[in-house]
């Protein structure tokens, strides 16, 4: 018995899903939406390095490497955490100024 290997790409064209158009704008809309959060995530996460700037050096412990690692760890998670709920209103801002060329965008 020859077993003849099967080419994955054919397998996949033959099963090819059909989009529809609306639920590819929603998929669009959503993409949107989270890329609108994630710029506002980081711009919050510039905020709170300028903020840190300003604090003087010292304290009870020294600052290593693995300090300012975690420091910038929990901050960008903190921002991320702020621009997914109400945050700044940037993300809100900015989708509903970019929300127009995602719906009528030309189908080609």
């Amino acid at each position: 018995m020859i077993l003849t290997p099967i080419d994955p790409r054919t397998v996949l064209t033959a099963v090819k899903q059909t989009v529809t158009a609306e639920a590819q704008k929603a998929k669009d809309l959503e993409s949107l939406r989270k890329s609108t959060q994630e710029f506002e995530a980081m711009y919050i996460n510039e905020l709170f390095k300028a903020m840190r700037k300003t604090i003087p050096e010292g304290g009870l412990f020294e600052k290593d490497a693995s300090t300012e690692i975690y420091q910038e760890m929990l901050d960008m998670e903190t921002s991320r955490n702020f621009s997914k709920s109400k945050g700044l209103g940037l993300a809100d801002a900015m989708f509903e100024q970019l929300r127009h060329l995602v719906e009528n965008k030309i189908e080609r």
